[in-house]
């Protein structure tokens, strides 16, 4: 997400996890009415998805980047492309387990289910963000039974 602030910092949020974990809910009922979404299956292209964060960013505009970017690696495109814009950098870092993110593709709409076979793969791959990264804050974030959210500030020690 970018957000110029008073202090003309801007901020960037970033959901991190697997399919299914509850990012674009989150997004919806957290950031929805302040913040422009980026979203990779929306977009479709690395392209597209590009000239949005610069356009946000030319346009000092917050935005939240709603993809899995379960890698490190992923992850720092992003601190890329902002590089050179004073940015805060946000990370909610999704947490749940495999059962959990399987019975949840389970319940979406038929054209939204991701495979098995791609769930399972990105939950393999999955690295826990780090501030290390770049990330001036980091929320773990879990999906209550109630489909509330649990958001808890974790300290530089992830």
């Amino acid at each position: 997400i970018l957000t110029p602030s008073s202090t003309s910092d801007w901020l960037k949020k970033t959901r991190r996890l697997h399919q299914g974990a509850g990012k674009s809910t989150f997004y919806r009922e957290r950031f929805f009415n302040t913040h422009v979404r980026v979203n990779l299956d929306m977009l479709k292209t690395r392209h597209r998805e590009r000239l949005l964060v610069m356009a946000c960013l030319d346009m000092q505009q917050m935005f939240v980047v709603d993809n899995t970017n379960p890698t490190a690696e992923a992850r720092k495109r992003y601190f890329d492309f902002t590089s050179g814009f004073k940015l805060k950098s946000i990370c909610y870092f999704f947490d749940a387990s495999l059962d959990e993110l399987l019975q949840r593709n389970s319940q979406r709409e038929e054209k939204e289910i991701v495979p098995e076979i791609g769930v399972r793969g990105t939950f393999k791959k999955l690295e826990r963000p780090t501030c290390a990264e770049g990330f001036d804050e980091i929320f773990h974030v879990r999906v209550l039974h109630d489909r509330t959210f649990n958001v808890v500030r974790l300290k530089n020690e992830i």
